[in-house]
């Protein structure tokens, strides 16, 4: 397999619109990266620049140590998986996945080695005699990827492979792929609008937005140490809460003034938030770092009222209003919540997140790739 990189990659479209900016990114071999961000983020765009199949406007890319700027797609070794899955309808499942050899003309022994190992692996040897109509989209994103692993190639490339099924069979076939992964020791980049694709799927995220790399790193490293506020909140789910408060002074102590209720950050927190005195800045924290507290707590207690209840089985999502501002709560199922009701909440402190208004850096610790 192969290593990628792209060095201060840039797309723009008609001397105007830059859909890509300065993307640096190393995925190195073997390793699975998913990027990630909302429509329009450009992450569509940057992984059909590593197919080819876009021009590059600025930069370099390196496939394996080779430039690949002015290489065709057909030559970088590269397979590519759709999101439509782009299968010949008038061909059987064999012959869409033999095709690609057909071309380069495979030996016709080898052809059938490869394809029938693919479809072994990808549990569709029942299917190799069936055209496309006659498969369900589960079954047709098999096929799919089955095209792409006979080639051997270098890189797979996927990108939003699993927008078209259902909710049941987008998580089956995300253990899937997340196996073939491990299976096949194979370089994956593989592009989405799921958070929850990914977070579990990938050994390194690249979130991006507005064709800017926000940040990199592991799943989790993201998850508990990101570098500003469209981290944190495009990363989780539910995503983090996000409060608006005041940071003043009161009996010698530094206060986080919501209005509702004021909260105390921890010692750390206090050093830096000393700087932002009579000035507001997020609060940001996650829903399940929410404890619920039957009686008032003696500090920290957020008193808010239940808006919407979402029971969900093993947990329960409560909507929560302050005076003026809204968040979410996951708690225990066996609670008797009542919309209306008042209830008392003290935050996980040491894992709240506190965010410059203007920049919506994240100001209380140093956050660094991973």
């Amino acid at each position: 397999m192969a290593k990628v990189e792209l060095k201060g990659i840039g797309k723009v479209y008609d001397n105007v619109f830059r859909a890509v900016d300065n993307a640096n990114i190393v995925v190195d071999d073997q390793e699975f990266v998913v990027f990630v961000g909302p429509s329009g983020c450009g992450k569509s765009t940057t992984l059909r620049m590593i197919a080819g199949l876009e021009d590059i406007t600025e930069g370099e890319l390196y496939i394996d140590g080779e430039l690949m700027n002015d290489v065709p797609p057909k030559d970088r070794n590269i397979a590519m998986v759709f999101q439509n899955y782009a299968l010949y309808p008038h061909m059987t499942v064999y012959d869409n996945m033999a095709f690609g050899l057909k071309i380069r003309k495979t030996d016709k022994a080898e052809i059938e080695r490869r394809v029938n190992e693919a479809a072994r692996i990808l549990d569709i040897e029942k299917l190799l005699d069936r055209k496309p109509k006659a498969l369900s989209g589960g079954q047709r994103q098999r096929v799919a990827v089955g095209r792409a692993i006979v080639r051997n190639p270098k890189v797979f490339l996927f990108d939003e492979p699993l927008s078209n099924l259902d909710a049941k069979l987008r998580v089956q076939m995300r253990a899937e792929i997340s196996d073939l992964h491990h299976r096949l020791k194979a370089t994956m980049i593989y592009v989405t609008h799921d958070q929850i694709e990914a977070m579990t799927m990938s050994d390194k995220i690249v979130v991006m937005k507005d064709g800017k790399i926000q940040q990199i790193g592991s799943p989790l490293y993201l998850y508990n140490h990101p570098i500003n506020k469209f981290v944190a909140g495009f990363i989780g789910s539910p995503p983090m809460n996000f409060l608006t408060v005041k940071i003043i002074e009161k009996g010698g102590k530094l206060i986080a003034d919501e209005g509702s209720f004021e909260i105390i950050p921890n010692e750390e927190q206090a050093k830096t938030l000393k700087n932002y005195i009579g000035k507001e800045v997020f609060f940001g924290f996650r829903p399940e770092d929410l404890t619920y507290v039957k009686t008032p707590a003696p500090v920290n207690n957020m008193q808010m009222k239940i808006s919407v209840i979402e029971p969900l089985g093993a947990e329960t999502h409560l909507h929560l209003q302050t005076k003026t501002q809204q968040i979410i709560a996951v708690v225990e199922p066996d609670n008797k919540y009542q919309i209306g009701d008042t209830a008392n909440f003290t935050p996980l402190l040491e894992k709240g997140k506190f965010f410059d208004k203007d920049t919506e850096l994240n100001i209380c610790e140093v956050v660094k790739s991973e």
